[in-house]
């Protein structure tokens, strides 16, 4: 359940990232390169493919958690201390999804475990 609880948050993370970089789904808010949401977009589309894939899943979540922290306090808390009023919800549950993985890793269906059982069978 750990690789699907993965899978499943980093595939809905990853649209983020396409909607921002790639303009998939449709979107009107394509941010101007260099700009605070575009570096986002990256993050969301280059670290939600790795932790799809289940590479480099601890460093790549750790990086992500303070992504969505940063997201939450400068985005949604200026708007009002309810996540559900602010917009923040979806932010604050990413960070401790992804802080959890920092610690439990990527699971057993992850390129990691791939990588990691590769190391101790040589």
């Amino acid at each position: 359940m750990l690789s699907v609880l993965r899978i499943v948050a980093a595939l809905v993370f990853f649209a983020h990232g396409t909607q921002k970089i790639l303009g998939f789904p449709a979107s009107d808010m394509v941010p101007p390169a260099g700009s605070l949401p575009w570096i986002a977009g990256i993050l969301e589309l280059v670290g939600g493919a790795l932790l799809i894939l289940g590479l480099f899943t601890r460093p790549v979540a750790f990086v992500l958690s303070g992504q969505m922290a940063v997201a939450y306090w400068m985005a949604h808390a200026p708007q009002g201390p309810f996540p559900a009023l602010n917009g923040g919800d979806a932010a604050i549950l990413y960070c401790f999804v992804f802080l959890y993985l920092v610690f439990a890793g990527a699971g057993s269906w992850s390129l990691d475990a791939a990588l990691a059982k590769g190391r101790t069978t040589a």
